[in-house]
């Protein structure tokens, strides 16, 4: 083949390359502008959702997603979001994460103004089906029996599975994911009450957060 010819095959499939990816990233741009809000809202309407799972609708007459906060926490970056009704602060919410035993447990605790649990929900796990999956609260109640717990009732030295001398059901052939859930929301009942003053603090304005980092003793990641 003669070689002039060849370079300009190479040229003109270099150039037909570059359209091509050109017009394919062209493309998925316009899909995404396209998808962008449906998604944003479905994941805003998933979130809402959750919320109504730990909060009754009697405690609460705003929506949660306006009013986000942000703080430090021993274990990390923190965005909590407050519950209001009449204008005064009922309620904070904010996601936890439990080390369970097939590994990472998300779940969501509402915690009441006067330090009660509001209630406790699961949102993601990997854990065994027929065992650790107790903790959905489809397929077993164990997770409603927090409600209306405090960090006095019981007293800390409770806040653990029977099985370790405290108060709460551990799942027949899985302790370590009820041991794991307890132990989360202990930890975040301790945090609720060590940081109260700054969770319980109005939000700046709908849609924006407060930015706000604090140093807590004594409160423990894991039991």
């Amino acid at each position: 083949m003669n070689l002039a010819l060849m370079r300009e095959r190479l040229e003109y499939q270099s150039l037909l390359l570059g359209l091509v990816v050109m017009v394919t990233c062209a493309l998925l741009a316009v899909a995404y502008q396209w998808t962008r809000e449906p998604i944003q809202q479905a994941l805003a309407n998933d979130m809402r959702q959750s919320f109504s799972q730990v909060l009754p609708e009697h405690l609460y007459d705003n929506d949660l997603l306006d009013y986000a906060g942000q703080i430090e926490a021993p274990w990390g970056h923190l965005t909590y979001y407050q519950a209001s009704l009449a204008g005064d602060i009922s309620a904070v919410v904010f996601p936890m994460q439990a080390s369970g035993y097939a590994g990472k447990i998300d779940m969501l605790v509402a915690i009441k103004a006067n330090g009660e649990l509001s209630g406790v929900r699961v949102l993601v796990h990997q854990e065994t089906p027929g065992l650790g999956d107790k903790i959905e609260v489809a397929r077993d109640p164990w997770i409603t029996y927090f409600t209306g717990k405090s960090l006095h009732n019981p007293l800390p030295t409770s806040w653990a599975v029977k099985k370790d001398g405290g108060e709460f059901d551990q799942f027949t052939g899985a302790t370590i994911t009820p041991r794991a859930i307890v132990a989360e929301i202990k930890r975040a009942l301790l945090f609720f009450e060590a940081e109260q003053a700054t969770l319980l603090y109005p939000v700046k304005l709908p849609g924006e957060t407060i930015g706000v980092t604090t140093q807590m003793q004594g409160v423990e990641k894991h039991d």
